[in-house]
């Protein structure tokens, strides 16, 4: 899997964990901050890719190498920052992913407004956590095991591009557990942004622009994405005995 880069504007204590499962995931982290506490702190963090810049500024925000297929992620402590902050990254990298942290209804209302690819709800979060907690008990101790940072187990979003060989095969006729990983759920994007979770009997073709989610090790994730963006359908059947691990 190609290594991705991801900009993250802001280093504090939820963004040091951001950075960390960033990583885990191939990520190259760039971290941006504004302040020396910021930035001696990142450093002691261990990371050698900071920049100190003014974050108010959009010159300086220019003058960042970044391309379409980066993600700027906007974890500022300050939401009234973190809204303008997104509000610039969009008018100056249109193109790119924006990632933006609320911790209430209006930020999040006003981060939509800004253009934020996505938001993370922290309020919604722990909201939807407490009430799983205490409702689905058992439910929410075997996902928070499964996906904790001690188990190799991983969700991750693919992507089909433009020349899978997925493109045009219906979910059901499909063995994605041959391939070490689970089909969890997807976006149609032809149809909505609005996530569908998979169950059985689904009658739904994959077409390239879909976005898949899965779980699986972290290993056969990758492969698995990298099979993906394959135009050859060669030995997807399940006749074939040809092992995954052969299809790299």
């Amino acid at each position: 899997m190609a290594n991705r880069k991801a900009f993250i504007f802001g280093y504090s204590k939820r963004s040091s964990f951001l950075t960390k499962e960033l990583q885990k995931q191939n990520f190259s982290v760039i971290i941006i901050v504004s302040e020396e506490n910021s930035y001696n702190k990142a450093k002691k963090d261990g990371y050698l890719d900071i920049i100190k810049l003014d974050i108010t500024d959009d010159e300086e925000l220019e003058s960042l190498d970044v391309s379409e297929s980066d993600y700027l992620v906007c974890v500022m402590e300050d939401s009234h920052l973190n809204v303008f902050l997104t509000l610039s990254l969009k008018s100056l990298f249109p193109k790119s992913k924006i990632i933006a942290l609320s911790d209430s209804f209006h930020v999040t209302q006003k981060l939509k407004m800004a253009g934020a690819s996505k938001i993370i709800d922290l309020y919604q979060v722990s909201a939807n956590r407490i009430y799983n907690i205490l409702n689905k008990p058992i439910a929410t101790k075997l996902i928070t095991n499964l996906l904790s940072s001690e188990h190799e187990l991983s969700i991750r979003e693919i992507d089909i591009p433009k020349n899978s060989f997925l493109h045009n095969i219906k979910v059901d006729d499909f063995n994605f557990a041959k391939y070490g990983v689970i089909l969890v759920g997807m976006i149609d994007r032809r149809l909505s942004e609005q996530f569908l979770f998979i169950t059985s009997g689904l009658e739904h073709s994959l077409d390239r622009g879909d976005m898949l989610v899965c779980i699986g090790y972290n290993d056969d994730l990758d492969r698995f994405e990298r099979y993906v963006s394959s135009s050859c359908i060669k030995g997807i059947s399940d006749e074939d005995n040809i092992v995954f691990d052969e299809l790299e």
